[in-house]
């Protein structure tokens, strides 16, 4: 059989994005502009993102700094903090521009420290988010030191989600970048709807966990840039996504979790953790959906289902990939300095062609 030589897909989406602020917000920003419509911003700066106003102010400067004639929209939201109140939720959900708030366990990922402390603090603002629609989108680790880095995303699932979706049965949930099979089989078990019919308890997928388990961290020394919050896991655990990413579930779809930092931060004695995907993020998820034969799938999983989750319309214009053999940079321009993209110096077989 001859392999498929060009790939159209509707203009994608991606619903899980870090773009920083101030010069690394104006280098970063252009690699996802050029092939995402839209993309959920992640509120973890510093300070973080905890009101409206600030939420507004950082959409101005996304998008003062597109490059012309660019249409992408930055979808917003509010980091939650012990202090988020019922009030603020109703705020940002009157508002029409924030359309999530982030829940980071106090110290789990970059920029948590702000983050909630016991969730019982936030029940309030729970409450308020589930009578309006308002979706939760959580960072799904534990920090206790006791518990193993490996075992932290199955723990949390366990000792906090379960009881936190029972509480709140028709609280919209995205369990972000999730990296285990708990985490596919959690997500699969759950059969509650919405008005709509859409799956309530959702997860984004990224492309570095479809792609790797935690052996390539140390391929031939420690290799950083490989190097992400939740950590790459097992080979079973990566099988399990993959069978999740291509099985044409609703409940799962794409969000990058594209983390730029520049490469003195990552190659360091204590590295920064994620991973830049945005340089080539589509064809990053070639790559994997390829590895199922699953190419037919991948516009659902990029296009279609996040959009559903999120209330959106589907985005109208298209996104074309050739199977067109090149080198991805050693490094890119950042921030008066340079960041190393996943597979930097690697061939990859997919390349985005033209976004129309």
């Amino acid at each position: 059989m001859t392999a498929l030589q060009t790939l159209t897909l509707t203009r994608p989406d991606d619903f899980h994005l870090h773009l920083r602020d101030g010069a690394a917000l104006r280098d970063a920003l252009p690699w996802t502009a050029r092939q995402f419509a839209r993309a959920i911003v992640m509120p973890n700066l510093k300070p973080p993102v905890v009101r409206l106003q600030q939420a507004l102010d950082y959409r101005g400067r996304i998008l003062a700094a597109l490059p012309q004639d660019s249409d992408f929209t930055p979808l917003m939201t509010l980091y939650l903090t012990d202090d988020t109140t019922p009030e603020m939720v109703e705020e940002a959900w009157s508002s029409g521009a924030v359309h999530a708030f982030k829940l980071y366990p106090a110290g789990a990922t970059t920029n948590s420290d702000s983050g909630v402390t016991e969730l019982k603090r936030i029940y309030p603002a729970l409450d308020a988010m589930q009578r309006v629609g308002m979706p939760l989108l959580i960072h799904g680790e534990v920090t206790d030191p006791d518990v193993d880095v490996f075992d932290r995303e199955a723990v949390f699932i366990d000792r906090h989600l379960i009881a936190l979706h029972r509480a709140f049965p028709g609280l919209k949930i995205v369990l972000e970048h999730i990296t285990t099979a708990h985490a596919v089989a959690y997500v699969r078990e759950a059969s509650e709807l919405d008005a709509q019919g859409v799956p309530l308890l959702a997860a984004t997928l990224t492309a570095h966990h479809l792609l790797h388990n935690r052996n390539a961290l140390f391929q031939g020394g420690m290799r950083p840039h490989y190097y992400c919050l939740p950590v790459l896991k097992r080979e079973t655990h990566r099988q399990a996504l993959l069978d999740a990413a291509t099985s044409g579930d609703p409940r799962f779809f794409l969000g990058t979790d594209s983390a730029p930092h520049a490469r003195n931060t990552k190659e360091t004695a204590c590295g920064c953790a994620g991973c830049f995907t945005a340089a080539n993020a589509l064809e990053l998820y070639c790559a994997a959906f390829e590895q199922r034969g699953a190419l037919h799938r991948l516009d659902d999983f990029a296009s279609r289902f996040g959009a559903a989750f999120y209330g959106l319309p589907r985005n109208t214009g298209s996104v074309t990939l050739e199977r067109t053999p090149w080198n991805v940079p050693e490094a890119l321009p950042y921030a008066d300095t340079d960041i190393v993209p996943l597979h930097a110096g690697e061939l990859m077989e997919w390349r985005l062609r033209v976004a129309s």
